[in-house]
């Protein structure tokens, strides 16, 4: 019997357990979280979602690029919709009744789904509209307005830099749960780049609901509401005088023009021509399928993104490399006989000869540049032509060419090095030699870089060895800098080794009159620009147009890639385009006004005449 009564205490001290386990649940879920209440209640609140205005960009003098504009969406909710006056809800919102009707149907379809929460109905209503509606709102139960910012630019440059807002898409929603269907979010350029510090943060605010489906008041006197946070404010590196400047020479022209400060980094003018114009993106972008159709490609940005054959623009980098293997000094000369004329050969221009290193820089001498090429392959401290190509690439990669550099820019492209494995399934295994990729001497064959790079390159040969990795924001409200941008990178060529070629180069432009010099157009008078052209073989059409420049020669402050396609030789288009972005941003006006006549002139797109001018 005793252990019949301990079985019979045990299972009651068993039940008074579990339900005082039970009635505490109950007390928590009833009482103390407030969460199960608000689940509970859905049908009877209504979410607003509150969306914070999106930071704005400066350009690094604090003049605003990138604000916002208020706009509206017109949202509704079915639950409470009633029969309304559709001839006047159309005459408000300046719609079709065909369009309007749809529009019903579509929101009636959903209804069991979307249930007494909100969807958006049209889309980006102007201001002038939203205030008839408002004057009119209680007419059309189950309707109201939420506002809601789109960009607005108060100079229209640098669209492809800055990239644009659009309407998120699924497949983004289905990676980052943040977003939702009608959300915006950045698109390439620093709006991509930065999207997560200039959206901010979505707010909500919660009301309750009478019996008649109308708000009352906020539920428990906004409590549990959540405040949007405003997106962070941008201070880009951007010159948008330069910017503007420059963009307005590329008018009618292809290509692109990236010009960097050499001290930080910092990128001071980004075009790719054709660009766009970023209000053609404002909004539901109803532009953006005619941008994607247009041949001309004005959403590809260049800049970053194609990798074209850098031309004689490379020989600097032979030169150095020549120098640093001691395979070439300063005063190593060559003879030229309008080209080297080993192998298949290589033709040149006519110019003085035989020339030295500083002089082949000047005259940009193809020759000289196949000798110095032959001599850092074919150099015998090395077991094989395997290994002494390896070493060149090495040295060529620490230009920062063929790989990505790493800057904030979206889509940026590591371009195209050659590899032993490219050359022998060209070749065959062991059939290559120095002379098989002689091209590669002065900027041609399998090697591919974006204007980005060989202005990186540029700021190296400034700096005298060393670069800061481009960047084009150069602060985010409330954070650290990044540091990776103060970082100096080095190329693997001795620091001595750098004034040799930039006085080539600084010949190349400020030589004499019949000295060979191949850039004088890019003079610029109490400036000293170096500077050395390009002519790129094009297999497709006409060569492109190339020039690297920077200024002053000591303690440089810009660094300038121009490249023209199609332009024909470096300085004909390409040059006095850089020298004339120089000039506007060392000396804040341009006085050859000659010469921006000259280059405006010039319309590459619609074929108009071309202006006479010395071949150089």
């Amino acid at each position: 019997m005793k252990n019949l009564a301990d079985k019979k205490n045990v299972i009651i001290g068993a039940l008074l357990f579990f339900a005082l386990i039970l009635i505490a649940r109950l007390f928590y879920i009833q009482v103390i979280d407030e969460s199960y209440k608000i689940t509970a209640s859905n049908n009877v609140l209504r979410y607003e979602e509150q969306y914070p205005a999106r930071g704005l960009i400066f350009d690094r003098n604090g003049k605003l690029i990138v604000g916002n504009k208020t706009t509206y969406d017109l949202m509704v909710i079915p639950r409470e919709m009633q029969a309304f006056d559709t001839t006047e809800f159309c005459r408000i919102f300046d719609i079709s009744y065909t369009y309007c009707k749809t529009l019903l149907n579509d929101v009636n379809r959903r209804k069991r789904r979307i249930g007494y929460q909100a969807a958006v109905f049209l889309k980006q209503v102007p201001a002038e509209l939203y205030g008839v509606f408002q004057e009119k709102s209680f007419k059309f139960p189950g309707f109201y307005v939420q506002a809601r910012t789109l960009r607005n630019y108060p100079r229209n440059i640098a669209g492809n830099l800055l990239g644009y807002v659009t309407e998120v898409d699924t497949a983004t929603i289905r990676r980052n749960p943040y977003y939702k269907i009608g959300d915006y979010i950045g698109k390439t350029g620093i709006e991509e780049g930065y999207e997560e510090a200039l959206r901010g943060q979505k707010g909500m605010s919660i009301y309750i609901r009478d019996v008649h489906n109308q708000i009352k008041k906020s539920y428990e006197n906004g409590e549990y509401d959540v405040n949007a946070i405003t997106g962070k404010d941008i201070v880009c590196t951007i010159d948008s005088d330069l910017q503007e400047y420059a963009e307005m020479l590329m008018r009618n022209k292809i290509g692109s023009i990236v010009a960097i400060e050499p001290a930080t980094g910092e990128v001071l003018a980004f075009i790719s021509s054709p660009g766009i114009d970023p209000s053609l993106l404002v909004g539901i972008n109803r532009n953006f399928q005619l941008l994607q159709l247009n041949p001309l490609k004005p959403l590809f940005n260049r800049a970053a993104m194609s990798p074209y054959p850098p031309g004689s623009v490379f020989k600097i980098a032979t030169a150095l490399i020549g120098l640093q293997e001691k395979t070439l000094t300063p005063e190593t000369r060559y003879s030229c006989a309008m080209g080297y004329k080993v192998g298949r050969g290589v033709e040149c221009h006519a110019h003085p000869s035989p020339t030295d290193l500083r002089q082949s820089i000047q005259m940009s001498c193809n020759a000289y540049y196949c000798y110095a090429f032959r001599n850092i392959i074919d150099n015998p401290k090395y077991g094989n032509i395997e290994d002494a190509f390896l070493k060149w690439r090495e040295y060529v990669e620490s230009f920062g060419f063929g790989k990505k550099l790493g800057s904030d820019i979206p889509n940026e492209q590591a371009g195209l090095l050659p590899s032993v494995r490219i050359y022998d399934r060209i070749h065959g295994k062991g059939r290559w030699k120095s002379l098989s990729i002689i091209s590669l001497s002065i900027g041609q064959g399998e090697i591919g870089v974006t204007p980005l790079h060989l202005a990186n390159f540029t700021s190296i040969i400034a700096n005298r060895g060393y670069y800061h990795i481009p960047h084009v924001v150069r602060h985010v409200e409330g954070d650290n800098p990044n540091l990776k941008y103060a970082e100096r990178h080095y190329a693997a060529i001795d620091t001595a080794y750098y004034e040799t070629v930039i006085d080539g180069m600084y010949m190349a432009v400020n030589g004499a009159p019949g000295s060979g010099s191949t850039a004088r157009i890019a003079q610029i008078p109490g400036i000293e620009v170096c500077g050395k052209t390009g002519t790129a073989q094009n297999p497709h059409g006409d060569n492109h147009s190339v020039f690297i420049s920077f200024a002053p020669r000591h303690n440089p402050e810009i660094a300038v890639a121009v490249y023209l396609e199609n332009a024909g030789w470096g300085a004909q288009w390409a040059a006095p385009i850089a020298s004339l972005v120089i000039e506007k941003y060392l000396n804040r006006e341009v006085k050859r006004t000659y010469l921006e006549d000259y280059v405006k002139s010039k319309d590459f797109i619609n074929k108009t005449k071309q202006p006479s001018h010395e071949k150089r």
